[in-house]
């Protein structure tokens, strides 16, 4: 019996490779969640930038929090069963009146992992609608597997190695995943979805947890980290996370330094980036 999505929900999942929107909290509640990042933001004199935008639940406890969050874990359990790791987070900002743009992608390109059995969940911590620069889905290529990606390193683009599909994406078949604070939507790894800028007043905040089923593992050489969620992990391929019980921890710091580190070399593999500050 499904915790959270409906058959009809778990079936679209399957189909079209996205659900949404899936309320989690009330708008009030993300907007206490959104002041806490921008009360760190003030205080360091501007927008969290670089690594720090990378695996950010090691870094503030809030957001370990988040990740756990039990409606969210209810979902992704409808879809992947009970034993359950994030492997990443991170936030997806985009300012008021801004270029920043995410090419038309799919998450798996470069993320190493064994299979396609890994969600992301995107948290609208702000509206996120067409008006200030919503993502756009292509529903069903999750179904087509891998698609050939090409790096660009475009300045403005919020991806990694600013990588896009390197063959045409039928546009007229774009689906807005647009969510309102406190709302999330689920996607699949092999989803084709991108994002244009925003030219909008409004911000917007979104935050992002990366899910597995604790089968999956990683390929790409090295030993990886991810967080135990819910259940338990029979496999051991990550290294476990501890979860910070205060913001910025020295300890954890540290911590997040050392696997944001490891996370780079095996997103930026064979550019010679070796971490998240140095993108070009």
């Amino acid at each position: 019996m499904p915790k959270v999505l409906t058959p009809a929900q778990i079936e679209q999942f399957r189909r079209d490779g996205y659900v949404h929107p899936i309320r989690i909290m009330s708008a009030e509640q993300a907007g206490e969640l959104r002041a806490k990042l921008e009360a760190y933001e003030a205080a360091t004199g501007g927008p969290i930038k670089g690594a720090m935008r990378q695996k950010s639940h090691l870094l503030f406890s809030w957001l370990g929090d988040l990740i756990r969050h039990d409606t969210i874990l209810d979902a992704i359990e409808d879809l992947y069963g009970p034993d359950l790791l994030c492997w990443a987070s991170g936030f997806f900002i985009k300012e008021p009146r801004n270029p920043a743009y995410v090419s038309w992608h799919q998450d798996a390109t470069y993320w190493g992992l064994n299979k396609s059995d890994v969600v992301t969940a995107w948290i609208a911590l702000s509206p996120s609608i067409a008006a200030n620069g919503a993502m756009k889905v292509i529903p069903g290529t999750h179904r087509q597997e891998q698609i050939p990606h090409r790096d660009t390193f475009a300045k403005d683009n919020l991806l990694t190695r600013g990588q896009e599909i390197a063959v045409e994406v039928d546009e007229s078949q774009a689906v807005t995943i647009e969510l309102q604070p406190g709302e999330i939507s689920l996607h699949h790894v092999l989803l084709v979805h991108g994002s244009e800028p925003n030219p909008s007043d409004l911000r917007r905040v979104g935050f992002v947890g990366r899910y597995i089923p604790t089968y999956v593992k990683q390929t790409a050489g090295e030993r990886d980290y991810a967080t135990l969620v819910r259940g338990t992990d029979t496999y051991h391929h990550f290294e476990p996370e501890p979860r910070p019980t205060r913001d910025l921890d020295p300890e954890f710091v540290a911590l997040h330094e050392q696997i944001t580190g490891q996370n780079a070399r095996i997103l930026y593999r064979g550019t010679g980036i070796k971490d998240f500050n140095a993108k070009p």
